[in-house]
């Protein structure tokens, strides 16, 4: 789905980057646990360790439901085995991630008891915490969005959204399209053979792609686009009350630019007044400056259709369906996707009945503004609600991700 994976809503509404644990935690686990740590050779800026420790030592480890993370981790097992001898594919990253997929694929039914699945991931993985030179992470939210549309241009419904183009090339993977994004990800190739940067989001809302029988359908407005580009996928209802799913298919490849930090750094906003909401209704109240405001982002989304079982849900990084609260986008220059993560954030109080939030997700979704050791991305699920829940967090966090026992993880970081 991310979007934008995933995209991301503070991407939209901000643009901040992401931040880790305390060293003198790391130290002290360190210490205390004494394998050695170990560093992320992705992560050109800003490096990250992994510090082993008990799972008696993650606060609320015992009381989350391990049932349902073990449903979600196992949604991503059949495109991480299939994908195991892909050249640059995920699976072949962390090879030993794979055999623990084939491992909870032969337990049987993808239902398992709260106890079973905590027993299943505390035999085949090792948490570690993600040390590095901040105190705390971040978190944000996105959602798949329900939105008016037609499958046919009118009077109500004239904006298109597009399929993607024949010419559009792939620079890298879509898999690390987030983590790759602050430079082309996808170009134009010419009939000639050539390769040159693609239309802006100005050139194409401009018309660069009219007349190429691309329009997939057709909204009420470029706002309700724009947001569904940013949330990379959606759910559009048809005048006759049918829904149908559509999903991110590549972008123009353009560097993604936050239209919520354009109009901080304008004086339209403060950084508290930024929210999903506040920015839909800025945007809408003048089309003329909402068009002005939008085109200060280049990237533009292209999408696809879902039909049949692949319609159940919206899509992640991996192509398999999201699992609202359980599903996670995260940036993969310092993490595979796939791998088990614990997110904690006490003052996340908004996307639980407990207080705070304590819970075992998947990584299965990348996003743009996704970026930094300890940013993540929490699906919240479908709709108006999801998107409330998704609109309003923006709160500090900490990782401890989940790495396989198979010391073959060693190959994807460095001493």
């Amino acid at each position: 789905m991310k979007r934008l994976s995933g995209v991301i809503i503070l991407a939209l509404v901000v643009g901040l980057a992401g931040n880790v644990l305390s060293a003198a935690v790391a130290r002290a686990d360190a210490k205390k646990h004494r394998p050695a740590q170990r560093t992320s050779k992705m992560a050109q800026t800003d490096p990250a360790t992994y510090v082993p420790i008990a799972y008696d030592n993650i606060a609320g480890w015992a009381g989350d439901d391990h049932g349902a993370a073990f449903s979600a981790f196992l949604k991503s097992c059949p495109r991480l085995i299939s994908s195991a001898a892909e050249e640059g594919a995920v699976a072949a990253r962390l090879p030993a991630l794979v055999d623990v997929c084939r491992t909870a694929m032969a337990l049987g039914p993808p239902k398992a008891t709260s106890s079973q699945a905590r027993a299943f991931f505390e035999a085949h993985f090792t948490p570690h915490r993600v040390t590095h030179k901040a105190a705390q992470g971040l978190l944000t939210g996105y959602y798949e969005p329900l939105l008016d549309g037609s499958r046919t241009k009118s009077a109500t419904y004239p904006t298109p959204i597009y399929r993607r183009p024949p010419d559009l090339v792939n620079l890298v993977a879509e898999t690390e399209r987030g983590a790759k994004a602050h430079a082309l990800t996808h170009v134009r190739q010419t009939p000639d053979g050539r390769r040159e940067a693609y239309a802006t989001r100005a050139e194409i809302e401009a018309g660069a792609l009219t007349g190429q029988n691309l329009e997939l359908m057709y909204l009420k407005n470029p706002v309700d686009v724009f947001f569904m580009q940013v949330q990379g996928s959606g759910r559009i209802r048809l005048p006759n009350g049918s829904k149908v799913r559509v999903t991110y298919d590549g972008k123009n490849g353009h560097p993604y630019t936050s239209v919520g930090r354009y109009l901080i750094d304008t004086g339209q906003f403060t950084t508290e007044q930024v929210s999903l909401q506040s920015l839909e209704t800025w945007l809408k109240a003048d089309p003329e400056r909402g068009q002005k405001a939008m085109w200060q982002n280049k990237s533009y989304v292209f999408f696809r259709e879902l039909a049949g079982a692949e319609a159940d849900g919206p899509h992640g990084a991996l192509q398999i369906p999201l699992t609202t609260g359980r599903s996670l986008a995260i940036d993969t220059s310092y993490h595979a996707l796939g791998l088990p993560v614990w997110v904690a954030s006490p003052k996340l109080v908004h996307a639980t009945q407990s207080g705070g939030f304590h819970r075992l997700m998947v990584a299965q979704d990348v996003g743009s503004a996704i970026r930094g050791p300890e940013r993540g991305d929490i699906y919240f699920g479908s709709g108006e609600a999801a998107g409330k829940l998704a609109g309003i967090t923006k709160h500090p966090a900490n990782f401890v991700v989940l790495l396989p026992k198979d010391d073959t993880l060693t190959r994807t970081v460095r001493p």
